[in-house]
């Protein structure tokens, strides 16, 4: 068995999705920012080194010409005002002994970066590493110029410029998150029209339309769903029509039986009967010993003959436009209590005018409830059968529940009286459903609306 997969709102999906792919577009910038800094700063040591070499080139040409002593110079310091904080310059002899050196201090506002910062910093771009010029005196090299940017310093640099990018990437991806939100929230604002319209059509309303909307692929699908239902009303229509017409042609079909019946097997029945008596008052006047005989052919003709006025009571049902519908349901609940002998007790309940309904209503429920108490009384094993009908502002109600059975499906095995009933109700545009009892049984319970009673 899979696990349901868990619904995610589409407006949040995309909204992540976008910051997704915002989050990464900032940190490629912010990894572009540190490699430009890197190479900002080895760009600046390697000018500086340039200065300082030329500048150290000069000083001792200046020397030689003016006959000054060579250990006056190269001075450092000149060229101290260029330097920027965390930078090193440093002469060396052709041997790379160290001759001399100045350094500037960190700024004082310097703040220390993160060591798990330093430490990627240090792996991936190397900082702190010397940049050299040769000192050249009339195309000689006299030395070498060191230019070195401190590599701590370096990185707080980096730091503050990427903690500060990072800021602000951070609210702007906010505001980008929230504006995305809010743009997918009014372009799939339509979701809710279709939403309901969906519902509306789960729910039998099939007059359900949608109106057109701006996005063409929301467009769409409100024209799939209108033809849809559409088609779907005009289908189910037909197939009312087609089941009303089925129904019809049933009582109809069960009417010619019933008079077959009554004409055929009744009158014949009655002339079995007729005999058997006659023979019996023969039997009684010169045969004695068959008299028994003839009285035995007499019960199980009465016998036949009541089951067969039980068939016509149920295949052709008492007239109900001059009985009414509630006189009509209450005497075939006293022949049930009567055919049951105790057995089974069958009740009534009759709440609101049920005999104004219209002729279609009155004889499908009828038909209902008698296929429902037959079903219950066979099939069930109850000990009470209740019979419930409403008749309200708006609809009608037919329960039917009773004490039996039920097992752990209420709903029975699919035959021809529960096709018959399903049938019916479908004609009258009402709802049929079976449903468990909580203190056992099973309850059947029909909903039909006033305005199915038009065929």
């Amino acid at each position: 068995m899979t696990n349901p997969v868990r619904a995610v709102d589409l407006k949040l999906r995309l909204t992540l999705r976008v910051a997704a792919v915002a989050a990464v577009c900032f940190v490629a910038v912010a990894a572009y920012a540190l490699f430009d800094s890197d190479r900002s700063a080895r760009a600046k040591a390697s000018r500086i080194a340039e200065i300082v070499a030329r500048d150290l080139s000069l000083q001792q040409s200046q020397a030689r010409w003016l006959s000054v002593s060579t250990s006056a110079t190269p001075d450092l310091q000149r060229v101290a005002a260029l330097m920027e904080p965390g930078l090193c310059i440093a002469y060396r002899d052709n041997s790379g002994a160290f001759l001399q050196g100045v350094c500037s201090g960190a700024p004082a506002d310097d703040i220390s970066a993160p060591e798990s910062f330093a430490s990627i910093y240090r792996a991936i771009l190397r900082p702190g590493e010397p940049v050299s010029m040769p000192v050249l005196v009339d195309g000689t090299a006299r030395g070498v110029a060191v230019a070195t940017f401190d590599a701590a310093a370096q990185i707080g640099r980096s730091w503050r410029e990427v903690s500060r990018l990072l800021a602000i990437m951070a609210f702007a991806l906010v505001g980008l998150c929230i504006a995305v939100y809010a743009a997918l929230a009014r372009a799939l604002r339509p979701t809710q029209a279709i939403e309901a319209g969906l519902q509306r059509l789960a729910a039998n309303d099939l007059s359900a339309r949608l109106p057109r909307f701006d996005l063409a692929e929301l467009s769409a699908i409100s024209d799939v769903f209108n033809t849809l239902a559409q088609r779907l009303q005009a289908t189910l229509a037909e197939r009312s029509a087609l089941t009303r017409k089925l129904v019809e042609v049933q009582d109809e079909e069960r009417q010619r039986l019933a008079r077959e019946l009554h004409d055929e097997f009744g009158q014949s029945l009655t002339a079995i009967a007729a005999q058997a008596a006659s023979a019996a008052h023969t039997a009684e006047r010169e045969c004695p010993p068959l008299l028994e005989e003839c009285r035995g052919i007499s019960r199980t003709t009465a016998g036949l003959m009541e089951t067969l006025r039980g068939a016509l009571v149920r295949l052709r049902p008492p007239d109900i436009d001059e009985l009414g519908l509630a006189l009509s349901l209450q005497s075939l609940v006293a022949s049930w209590n009567g055919y049951g002998k105790g057995r089974t007790r069958f009740d009534i309940t009759v709440i609101g005018e049920i005999d104004d309904l219209p002729p279609a209503i009155c004889a499908n429920l009828y038909r209902v409830a008698q296929e429902a108490i037959t079903n219950a009384a066979k099939h069930a094993q109850a000990s009470c059968v209740q019979l419930h009908i409403e008749a309200k502002a708006t609809d009608i109600v037919l329960t039917v529940e009773d004490d039996g059975k039920a097992g752990s499906n209420p709903e029975p095995k699919t035959g021809m009286g529960l096709l018959g009933m399903q049938e019916r109700v479908i004609s009258l545009g009402g709802t049929l459903r079976f449903e468990p009892r909580p203190t056992g049984g099973t309850r059947l319970v029909v909903n039909i609306p006033h305005a199915g009673a038009a065929p």
